[in-house]
């Protein structure tokens, strides 16, 4: 860890006790995780059409996408509002229940019979020695567009939000670009409104449209940066690509590259932020809504980009450690972490 570094390390553990006075708004897609435990010993065959019937002992629910982001944070004591959209169906019910079961206000939510509950439905089944395996598992999105009329209460309820916020984190998750409550209308109205509330930070996730996003810090993973590495090694692919991100958006921009760490770029030049080393068995399932919180964090705390980038990937070393499940970390783990390096 270089000195640099560790000055940074200094000024994050000067903050973090002021987490519980941030607020920060999750808008985007959200999706209700839903699992259905399945005992073979209860199968039974249809007397209609003679096909075996699984039988489900209990079920679990949890919020993902946006709500993943959101347990992250309620978990470092962040006050969370979300504005997304929601069917008018159980598994609406049940998505805004699990949100609010976590502390999030969901009185922005948007909640329509117009669309269905984005879902992942996740059939595990026990195997002999006890534990579970997943099926194959049924999802639930929407495959038209969104109406305008929602286009427009999102947009509205965001106002609202704005009022009362630090930054926003935008999350946009799903492959069809106008199917879900990030369409490219409201990836363009982003850009105006974020340009409006300059005092306020930006930041969107997109797992398919990086390069559609403006005036807003951009974070994507090194395999959702966009552009052509033909003729250049890894390294110099993905720091030209960058640049090129970053000209274009006129914001920040954070690539990360899991156990490499991430780069950031920004007007000050490019530069490298390392990972955190961590040992043993890892499940890096939600590593970067967990890096998402962190830098979010940072930034509404007063940190710079670099520190808060910095904070982001401690957060997800401490998050890729919990097996089996999406973790989230304590402020008082985070200092344990920070702790160990200086």
């Amino acid at each position: 860890m270089t000195d640099i570094n560790k000055k940074r390390i200094e000024n994050i553990l000067k903050v973090l006790d002021n987490a519980s006075n941030c607020k920060i708004t999750v808008f985007g897609d959200f999706c209700l995780d839903k699992y259905m435990y399945i005992d073979p010993a209860r199968d039974e065959i249809s007397v209609e059409t003679g096909l075996t019937a699984y039988q489900v002992e209990s079920i679990k629910c949890f919020p993902g996408v946006g709500g993943t982001v959101t347990n992250n944070l309620r978990s470092l004591g962040v006050q969370v509002r979300s504005v997304g959209l929601t069917g008018d169906d159980g598994e609406g019910y049940d998505l805004l229940k699990t949100l609010e079961q976590t502390g999030v206000n969901t009185e922005l939510m948007v909640r329509s019979e117009r669309v269905m509950t984005s879902t992942y439905t996740k059939r595990m089944r026990k195997t002999e020695s006890g534990d579970y395996k997943e099926m194959k598992r049924i999802d639930i999105r929407n495959f038209k567009e969104t109406p305008k009329e929602l286009e427009d209460k999102l947009l509205t309820n965001l106002e609202k939000a704005l009022t009362n916020t630090f930054g926003v984190i935008i999350t946009d998750q799903y492959p069809e670009p106008n199917n879900s409550t990030v369409t490219e209308r409201i990836r363009h109205e982003l850009a105006v409104v974020a340009e409006r509330y300059p005092e306020k930070f930006f930041y969107a996730d997109s797992r398919g449209f990086t390069g559609s996003f403006k005036n807003v810090i951009i974070k994507c993973n090194e395999f959702e940066l966009p552009g052509s590495a033909e003729g250049m090694d890894k390294m110099s692919s993905i720091q030209s690509r960058g640049k090129e991100l970053l000209e274009k958006n006129g914001k920040a921009v954070v690539v990360t590259m899991g156990e490499k760490g991430a780069y950031v770029f920004d007007t000050n030049g490019i530069e490298h932020i390392p990972a955190f080393r961590v040992d043993g068995p890892l499940d890096i399932t939600g590593a970067g809504d967990a890096t998402n919180a962190g830098i979010m964090l940072g930034l509404t705390l007063g940190l710079t980009l670099t520190e808060s980038v910095l904070l982001g990937c401690c957060i997800s070393s401490i998050t890729i450690q919990q097996i089996g499940v999406t973790g989230t970390a304590t402020i008082e783990q985070i200092k344990q972490r920070l702790l160990t390096l200086q």
